[in-house]
């Protein structure tokens, strides 16, 4: 009868084998799912691969490239609305002093008609050459009339210039101030969609970089852990070895040939000498453990890494089919609007301006008629005062006459003097606010809709490819990430299960103690010598001989085999 209670033999070899068992059922499958997960990754890396080709196409530039376009010609009408404002304040400035301008000229060509006309009384009462007097007269009544119908033509279209100004000033105002930030907020938008364009092209890129190294580090670490996972086999065998021991001790070892049976020193000893080997296999169990775990947390993450970037890439959150291709159509369709409302906005001013140069060429041939007019007129008033005072009393009035008729010609054309510049300033600035026309027509921008909307119709195509590959990818990750997890969670529950090994190996500690230090027999060092022979892993043996030195023993076995180790190295170097 063994000196070990049977029953703490028979639990402890229970306890043994279970974690034995356990250890082959789920190494097999954590290598299983290793495998497996690392295939899916491969599959993953090239979907990855694929969408980012798909969003670094030429689609994606053209796109970019138009919505960049678009964006600085909408703040470039954003900030010509301001100037567009005051370019047509100060034609409206100046329109209302061509007005007052006009009032006074208009006066003074009426009373150059109204001169005329006493200039023809006079001539009808004068006796010598009453006819050269009347025709005289008579010209000079015509030209002021014909002036006079000139400058209420000018009046005219006077009133129908400030008329359009006022109304193009007022739809200009009224637009700058409701619409003004929306082009700068609009316009901010579309230049972010084009950073964000652009962005997604460098990204596209950097994403099959960091996918390949991602890639590479999963499989060094898949790598890591299937080579760990070899240890579970070196442990399950160093169980077997240390069951095996546990059975000679209480003679239910498998055997043909009968066993010696152990005295009761070397029942205790055998014993201690198992529960030196199960704490020294836990505690490497253990270890290997942890680093397998390890190795399966970095897989995650990286995995994980991976397929948050190619998330981010696509634009949708939950990997759907809402990309960022939808907020930029959004976007563009925001602008759509606004450029539309630019050019019913735009469209007032253009027509002032079309008046404002129909008005400016009226005034202009008005000018200048009025100009040849008063000269035409003044040298009329002097060939007429001339002649007239050759008749003495009798022509003096109508030299005073003449006199008066050159006076006034001499202030309609000061007065035509006076309104030049103004005309020149009103030139000017239409000048200048048609080339902001021109330079922000909306309708420019409308032809920049035609170019986007292909370019996003081409990528769209795309888009739904890309809906579909983000989804496998997202299942595929999720496939992926419950491989790695069932491993982990595996390899975590079998690590708690070998955690109560040492507690195995104290009750057999306890259950082998005595008062004086087992002393084996021969027959006990016999049985020692054959443990050792069954051992395959060094590390076996390296316990065992520092169980026999603390015993003061030394095997016969553990000597042979140092020196056959010894003898096998003959000197002769392998390259």
């Amino acid at each position: 009868m063994s000196a070990i209670p049977a029953n703490t033999l028979a639990e402890a070899t229970a306890a043994i084998d279970d974690v034995s068992s356990r250890i082959e059922e789920v190494f097999a499958r954590v290598g299983h799912e290793l495998g497996r997960g690392h295939l899916i990754f491969k599959e993953l890396n090239q979907g990855l691969a694929t969408l980012s080709e798909e969003l670094a196409g030429a689609e994606i530039e053209g796109a970019a490239t138009a919505l960049q376009e678009i964006a600085a010609r909408l703040s470039e009408l954003a900030q010509a609305l301001p100037a567009e404002s005051a370019l047509l304040a100060t034609i409206g400035t100046s329109t209302a002093q061509a007005s007052s301008l006009l009032k006074p000229l208009f006066k003074h060509i009426q009373m150059i008609t109204i001169i005329a006309r006493s200039a023809r009384i006079e001539a009808a009462s004068l006796d010598g050459d009453r006819e050269g007097f009347l025709a005289f007269t008579q010209e000079a009544y015509d030209l002021g009339k014909a002036v006079q119908r000139s400058i209420e033509g000018c009046a005219r279209d006077q009133q129908r210039l400030s008329e359009a100004v006022a109304t193009a000033s007022g739809r200009q105002k009224e637009f700058e101030s409701r619409y003004g930030n929306q082009l700068v907020s609009e316009s901010a938008e579309l230049g972010a969609a084009y950073s964000g364009l652009r962005d997604q092209r460098r990204n596209s890129s950097q994403l099959a970089v960091l996918a390949s190294s991602s890639t590479k580090k999963i499989a060094e670490a898949v790598g890591s852990a299937i080579i760990s996972l070899q240890a579970g086999d070196s442990t399950r065998q160093r169980l077997e070895h240390v069951s095996h021991g546990l059975g000679l001790v209480s003679g239910s070892a498998p055997n043909l040939v009968p066993e010696p049976v152990a005295s009761d020193d070397g029942a205790r000893a055998i014993c201690l000498l198992q529960a030196a080997l199960l704490r020294d296999a836990q505690r490497e169990f253990g270890g290997d453990i942890g680093q397998i775990v390890r190795a399966l947390t970095a897989i995650l993450h990286d995995a994980g890494s991976v397929v948050g970037h190619g998330r981010t890439l696509f634009g949708g959150e939950d990997g759907g089919s809402s990309s960022f291709l939808a907020r930029i159509k959004q976007t563009l369709a925001h602008a759509s609007t606004l450029i539309a409302t630019c050019e019913g906005a735009g469209r007032s001013v253009d027509e002032a301006l079309a008046i404002v140069e129909d008005t400016l060429a009226k005034f202009r041939h008005a000018i200048a008629g009025l100009a040849e007019a008063s000269v035409d007129i003044t040298l009329i008033g002097m060939n007429a005062g001339l002649k007239a005072s050759h008749l003495g009393s009798r022509g003096s009035a109508f030299v005073v006459i003449a006199n008066e008729l050159k006076a006034t010609a001499d202030q309609v054309s000061a007065g035509a003097g006076r309104l030049r510049p103004v005309l020149d300033g009103i030139e000017r600035s239409a000048r200048e606010l048609k080339e902001l026309r021109v330079q922000g027509d909306p309708t420019q921008l409308t032809n920049l809709e035609p170019q986007i909307l292909q370019a996003l119709r081409e990528v769209e195509a795309g888009n739904e490819r890309l809906g579909k590959l983000m989804s496998r990818l997202v299942d595929e990750g999720a496939e992926f990430e419950r491989l790695m997890n069932s491993a982990q969670g595996l390899m975590t529950t079998l690590g708690d299960s070998s955690a109560a090994l040492p507690a195995v190996a104290a009750r057999l500690e306890t259950a082998s103690a005595g008062a004086l230090r087992p002393k084996p027999h021969a027959e006990d060092e016999a049985m020692l010598d054959d443990l050792f022979a069954h051992y395959t892993m060094e590390r076996e043996r390296a316990v065992h001989r520092e169980f026999l030195q603390a015993l003061g023993l030394a095997s016969i076995a553990a000597a042979r085999r140092v020196e056959a180790v010894e003898t096998a190295d003959d000197g002769i170097e392998l390259f």
